[in-house]
Parts: C-alpha cells; sequence; structure tokens
C-alpha cells in the first residue's frame, strides 16, 4: 500500500484534500467514492499522516455510537448504518475508518473485528463490549451503554480539569504578582531605602536579601519548575519504577490526591459494571480495565485482584486484600456478589464515587480560594510592612 496524497469533490461540490493509503490511483478513486469523494488529482505522498490529524474525539464518538444505536433500534441493518454515518461524517479521518470497516465487514469481518484495527480510535473496551454485544444479539444495548459511558467519562474529565486549573491558574497569579514585586517595585524601593542612611528593620533588611536573590537568579528560579517537570517525566518513561512512584505520589497527594483517586475508581467501577452486564467475564472486566485505570498503582491491584480470583478467591476476597476500597463500598460489592447482581453493585459504587467526588470538588474550591487569598495578602501586607517601617521611623527621628 501507498499513501497518495489527494484532492477531490464531496456531493456537495467543495474541494477536500488529503491523504489516502491506496494500491494505486484507481484503487485510490475507488476508496474515495466509498466514502463520498470524486477524485481530481492524486500522487504518491512522501509524507507520514499527521499525528494531530488522526485524533477522533470524544464527542465526535459520542455521536457516532448515539446514532448507530437510533439506527439500530429503528431496524436499520450495521452496513447501510455504518454507510450513512460515513457519507454525513465531517471528520476526513474518522470517515475513512469508518470507510474501512464496511470494506471489512463486506469482507466477511464482524463489527468488533473491523474495529479491532483501528485501536486508535476504538479501545479494547469498546471492542470488548461490541464483541459481547454480537454474541448476545444486544448491539443496540451495547451502543446505548458506550454512549453513556462517554458522555460519563466527558464529564469526569472534565471535573478533573475543575479542580487542576483553578489552584493552577490561580497560583501561577500569585506566582507572577510575587515575580514582579520582587523583581520590579522592592529594587525600586531599597534605592530608596539605603538613600536614607539609617539602620533598616529586620524584616525590611530580609525583604531586600529576597529581592536581590530574585534578581540574580529570575533565569534559574522560573527555569526549575520546567527542568523538575523534564526530568521526572523522563524517569517515569525510563522507569517503570520511577513512575509506580509518581503514580503514587498523584493519588497520595495532599487534598488533590484523594479525589484523583476517587475518579480513577469511579471510571473502573463504571467501565467494569458496562461490561460485566453486557457478558463479559470477571477476569475478563478485570483484564481490560487495568489498561484504563491511567494509573500504574490501580493497574497493579487490579493485576493482583485477578490473579488472586484465579487462585479460586471470591472477587469481594480479592478486593479486600488489594486495598482499594473502603468498607462501604466493599459491603456493596458483598451484596452485589450474593445476589447475583454484581453490574448494579459495581453501577451503585460508581454513583457512590462520582457524587462523593462532585462534593470533594466543591469543597477544595471553597477551601482554597480563602487560602490562596490569605497567601496573596499576606505577602502583600508583609511587604508593604517592609516599607513602610523605615518611613515611620524616618518621620519618628524628624520629630
Amino acid at each position: 500500500m501507498t499513501l497518495f496524497s489527494y484532492r477531490a469533490i464531496d456531493r456537495f461540490g467543495m474541494v477536500r484534500s488529503g491523504v489516502l493509503d491506496a494500491s494505486s490511483e484507481s484503487d485510490l478513486d475507488e476508496r474515495l467514492k466509498r466514502i463520498g469523494l470524486d477524485l481530481v488529482s492524486g500522487r504518491p505522498a512522501s509524507i507520514r499522516k499527521p499525528f494531530f490529524g488522526n485524533k477522533v474525539s470524544r464527542r465526535e464518538l459520542i455521536t457516532f455510537f448515539f446514532n448507530l444505536e437510533l439506527l439500530a433500534r429503528a431496524g436499520v441493518p450495521l452496513l447501510e448504518s455504518l454507510s450513512d454515518l460515513r457519507d454525513t461524517m465531517d471528520v476526513p479521518h474518522f470517515r475513512e475508518v469508518i470507510a474501512e470497516m464496511i470494506e471489512n465487514i463486506e469482507g466477511g469481518m464482524h463489527f468488533s473485528q473491523a474495529m479491532a484495527l483501528n485501536p486508535a480510535v476504538f479501545d479494547s473496551v469498546t471492542v470488548s463490549l461490541v464483541k459481547a454485544g454480537e454474541e448476545s444479539a444486544r448491539l443496540p444495548a451495547i451502543f446505548k451503554h458506550l454512549t453513556d459511558s462517554l458522555k460519563w467519562q466527558d464529564e469526569m474529565r472534565a471535573q478533573t480539569r475543575q479542580i487542576l486549573l483553578y489552584p493552577a491558574f490561580v497560583g501561577t497569579v500569585v506566582i507572577a504578582i510575587t515575580f514582579f514585586l520582587m523583581i520590579y517595585l522592592v529594587p525600586q524601593l531599597s534605592a530608596f531605602f539605603r538613600n536614607l542612611g539609617q539602620t533598616l528593620p529586620p524584616q525590611t533588611r530580609a525583604l531586600i536579601a529576597i529581592s536581590d536573590f530574585f534578581v540574580h537568579y529570575r533565569y534559574g528560579l522560573l527555569s526549575i519548575p520546567v527542568g523538575i517537570f523534564a526530568a521526572v517525566r523522563s524517569f517515569t518513561l525510563l522507569s517503570r519504577e520511577a513512575r509506580l512512584r509518581v503514580d503514587e505520589l498523584k493519588i497520595r497527594t495532599w487534598i488533590i490526591g484523594p479525589i484523583l483517586l476517587k475518579i480513577i475508581l469511579a471510571r473502573f467501577s463504571n467501565t467494569f459494571a458496562i461490561m460485566y452486564e453486557s457478558g463479559v467475564s470477571i477476569l475478563d472486566c478485570l483484564s481490560i480495565s487495568t489498561g484504563i485505570a491511567g494509573n500504574l498503582v490501580i493497574s497493579e491491584k487490579l493485576k493482583n485482584a485477578k490473579k488472586e480470583i484465579e487462585a479460586g478467591k471470591t472477587l469481594l476476597q480479592s478486593f479486600q486484600e488489594a486495598g482499594m476500597f473502603p468498607a462501604l463500598v466493599l459491603r456493596m460489592i458483598k451484596v452485589g456478589e450474593a445476589t447475583g447482581q454484581l453490574d448494579e453493585a459495581f453501577f451503585n459504587v460508581s454513583y457512590f464515587y462520582e457524587r462523593d467526588t462532585r462534593e470533594a470538588i466543591r469543597r477544595v474550591q471553597v477551601m482554597i480560594e480563602p487560602f490562596l487569598t490569605v497567601v496573596l495578602g499576606s505577602l502583600l501586607g508583609w511587604i508593604m510592612l517592609s516599607a513602610i517601617t523605615p518611613i515611620y521611623d524616618m518621620l519618628g527621628r524628624i520629630r
């Protein structure tokens, strides 16, 4: 197969360009026709497909599975549904993926097998759920599960951003004000104080010393966070032990760590419940969930839990030894395992963590705003006190 760059016209007369794998120019023409484009010109491309152009957003996947569910419930055959979605898709790369899936299905593949050929678009959880839906003839319900799960993941991601961005923004503002005061304002005051020709109080001398340090080493201070981030990133890529320690630090960091842990466990519980309800075995649910945890510490605990189950222990016993869930959650799992409604139990666990996460984020926001206000106010108050004290001393001597 050769990578061709092409210019084509869609059914609305709009000119589109891109890259596509094909064996020849005639094959390129046929492939473009399958995605609703008429070839204008094409030639072998010496460049690779753009990295960012191959990304499919979560919102596009939500729309894809939502439409598949509606069409499947209306009785439209899968191939016709995919053809309609291909023709209406605005994202060129996703349109090519759908066209490739149609070709593979026409060639004898199952839908899940065709999806598995595009791991950058459809992860292992999605493929496993669709495979379970094919085996149980419950594809419309699976498409609904996938739509709801992707929407839920989108909400959880927004919550994660919410808890991280606000402190990061306010902290950046505090640091920027500190640098401005120490590098620009205080040096001007220190020149004035030196001209007074009197002994300065300790807090003023400390302020001037800190300001001199900022002035002489400001580039080093600015490069320290970048250097630390680059070093940690390099170590985590090269060493599994380093990544394990960093991931452990993430979930143990004061205030933010426990909330991130709840988000991870909520996502795991939701995904586990959907897969188990769809007919995926417990061991397969755990195997797939290790890859979506996003944290090596949690992934290791899930792997250990799977080994314990393979050794003959129950799910509850394996989770008790892993130490991931509190007693209340373990009791819900115990009841679900005893009644045969493990999927409902994990849906309840997911709801429990999701609600707890929302409340924790609200508490953090309520706490962090006055905390940072006090920090900024204390900094400004110290600077003002250090600046005003020598002036008052001078006025007192004049009297």
